[in-house]
């Protein structure tokens, strides 16, 4: 393996992460803007009141994606297992 397939792997790495991540941390910033607006107008300023809207968010999206997050992972391991089945 040279430097520029190593490279090409690490890039699919990360575009892997981006992917299986994007999903939840886009629903928690949703539900985090929204708690936060509701808490600038109605001067409610309790710490704890957006972490369980957050954290249910963020498992029913991650129950409801877990399949494309599977496929995603698949991917990536059969192109990996694949690079070392063939030497590069």
């Amino acid at each position: 393996m040279n430097q520029a397939d190593a490279m090409d792997l690490v890039k699919s790495a990360i575009w892997v992460v981006i992917l299986a991540s994007g999903p939840m941390i886009g629903a928690a910033m949703a539900v985090g803007i929204a708690i936060s607006l509701f808490q600038a107008l109605t001067q409610i300023q309790e710490a704890t009141l957006t972490f369980i809207p957050k954290i249910v968010t963020v498992f029913v999206v991650a129950m409801l994606t877990a399949s494309f997050i599977g496929s995603v992972l698949l991917g990536i391991s059969e192109q990996a297992y694949s690079r070392i089945e063939h030497g590069f």
